[in-house]
């Protein structure tokens, strides 16, 4: 044994210090404990997360409610564009060349019937383009209406077109057709009637109440005139001898008719041939017609008519002239009554409407270059 052995010192075992928890030393270090928060913090959270939900919900409502609402107001405007672009067609390539065809019907001899037919067919293809519109329910009366304005004037041209050749003869069968077509016109009359009343006013209305602005609503008129309501009117501007136009007992024998002389314009005689007539306007225009009764016979009631285009529409007037004597002149002044188109060339034309057994009709009419200025 050796010396110092028993003087080793005794060593004491310790027991081993338990580990602390892993939360525990995050907190002691960091003091950022993983306790669960506490009630008002949750309520706080959960407030937020409703705000915002019902912000999201109230916005996704007013982009839903926006979108619904122009495609109601795009509906209504596509809708009013229809209308106007087949009115326009209807006004502009349609009835007015019927009137411009009809009011040449002398001259248009056996064709006038063809080329209203070919007008006839265009008035049936626009009211069915019309009849396919997808109307809005707000415009279901308009859409109504606007199909019984079409379709009076497609139904004219019809009847009218079949009662051409007949109005064109002689004798009773050309007055009844004459007083058919003037009956007829009724058609076109009570078509702007229930344009101008009805379709035009509830267009407006639907556009108003949705508040839809910037929109104009087209006007429409398809009659030029109520002089077409009448039989000798008809009779006159189709060369007829229906309508009342003969004279009692039958055309007398021998030649009828009138050459159309001169013709001056606010004291500016006219010369035709494509001259530039310039008139001054002062007062309004008045037209002096001289003609001649070049027949065999005096004549009774002989209608003059002067008509202008190219302003917005044709002007027209017209005169009877109650008696003109075998070979002497004959003069009627007519004012036009309206104010032509000014700064800017017009035609006139002037026309001494045929009478009963007149056969020649060649220089009747006759049309001028003018240039109305202020």
């Amino acid at each position: 044994m050796s010396f110092f052995e028993g003087d080793e010192p005794t060593r004491v075992s310790r027991p081993p210090r338990p580990r602390r928890p892993a939360g525990s030393r995050s907190a002691s270090r960091g003091g950022r404990g993983t306790r669960p928060p506490d009630r008002q913090t949750v309520l706080v959270r959960q407030g937020l997360a409703l705000v915002v939900g019902l912000v999201l919900l109230i916005l996704l409502v007013l982009g839903v409610r926006s979108c619904q609402s122009s495609r109601k107001e795009n509906a209504l405007k596509d809708y009013n564009r229809d209308v106007s672009a087949v009115v326009n067609r209807s006004d502009n390539e349609v009835m007015r060349p019927f009137f411009g065809l009809m009011g040449n019907g002398a001259r248009e001899g056996r064709q006038l019937q063809a080329q209203v037919n070919q007008l006839r067919q265009a008035a049936d293809d626009l009211a069915a383009r019309a009849d396919g519109f997808d109307a809005p329910d707000t415009m279901a009366e308009a859409q109504h209406d606007l199909l019984m304005v079409l379709n009076f004037r497609r139904q004219a041209l019809a009847r009218i077109a079949d009662a051409i050749p007949s109005a064109q003869g002689r004798g009773v069968p050309a007055e009844q057709a004459v007083n058919r077509i003037a009956a007829n016109m009724q058609l076109p009359l009570a078509s702007d009637v229930v344009y101008s009343q009805r379709v035009a006013p509830l267009i407006k209305q639907v556009l108003d109440d949705a508040s839809v602005q910037g929109q104009t609503v087209a006007t429409s008129r398809s009659l030029p005139s109520a002089e077409w309501l009448s039989p000798q009117f008809v009779a006159d501007r189709l060369g007829s001898d229906g309508g009342g136009a003969s004279t009692p007992g039958g055309v007398a024998a021998g030649l009828h008719g009138h050459g159309l002389t001169s013709v001056s314009a606010n004291d500016v005689t006219l010369q035709p041939g494509g001259a530039i007539n310039r008139v001054p306007v002062t007062g309004g225009v008045t037209f002096k017609v001289s003609f001649e009764n070049q027949g065999d016979n005096n004549e009774r009631n002989v209608r003059v008519t002067v008509t202008v285009r190219g302003g917005p529409r044709p002007l027209t007037a017209q005169k009877q002239v109650p008696q003109t004597t075998s070979k002497q002149p004959a003069q009627v002044s007519i004012p036009l009554g309206a104010t032509p188109a000014t700064g800017q060339a017009t035609t006139v034309e002037v026309v001494v409407n045929k009478v009963p057994g007149e056969k020649n009709t060649d220089n009747n009419h006759q049309r001028y270059t003018v240039l109305f200025s202020r």
